[in-house]
């Protein structure tokens, strides 16, 4: 079963989208096009991951949505991988650590919507939390990561004040 998994550049794309936020679907042309790459060969890789059990499909009108599987018994291992490749496990580990008194964690907008554009916009909610220690941790993650971290941290007043902007974006609660 793993043997289908990591074949193409296009399969790995495929699974960075679709198992960072398992509540993304998406159909076959517009994952083609996003990956700039031929709808017959898009629809290989979706049949190939479909009919392992890895992704789920849904007839909606004219259109099929695809999104991972997460009931299938690699969910987690997969969604582990692919987290571990972003990065975001160890951006996590970097500021969770030590950074004071933390509620909620959320991903927003590309690598919530399982993009990786080499941007991930964190939001982190907590009382009491050391602002500079959150900074010195989120350069060491970049160096780590090779990617760049948009931090906005806020007091859980904030929070609770201007949440439906943030939640009205693109999200993905980690913590």
């Amino acid at each position: 079963m793993l043997k289908e998994l990591f074949t193409s550049k296009t399969r790995i794309k495929l699974l960075l989208k679709l198992f960072l936020n398992p509540d993304v679907s998406s159909y076959l042309r517009e994952l083609a096009s996003e990956f700039d790459v031929s709808p017959n060969a898009m629809k290989e890789e979706l049949d190939g991951l479909s009919e392992a059990g890895y992704l789920n499909k849904k007839k909606e009108g004219r259109y099929i949505f695809y999104n991972a599987n997460s009931s299938h018994p690699f969910f987690p291992e997969i969604s582990s991988i692919v987290r571990k490749y972003i990065g975001i496990d160890q951006i996590l580990e970097y500021i969770l650590a030590t950074i004071g008194d933390v509620d909620s964690v959320y991903i927003l907008d590309d690598y919530a919507k399982g993009i990786d554009s080499g941007i991930i916009d964190v939001l982190i909610i907590g009382d009491e939390t050391n602002s500079e220690r959150i900074g010195d941790l989120c350069t060491k993650a970049e160096d780590a990561i090779k990617r760049k971290i948009r931090l906005m941290v806020l007091n859980t007043e904030e929070f609770d004040n201007t949440s439906e902007i943030y939640l009205r974006r693109p999200n993905w609660k980690v913590v």
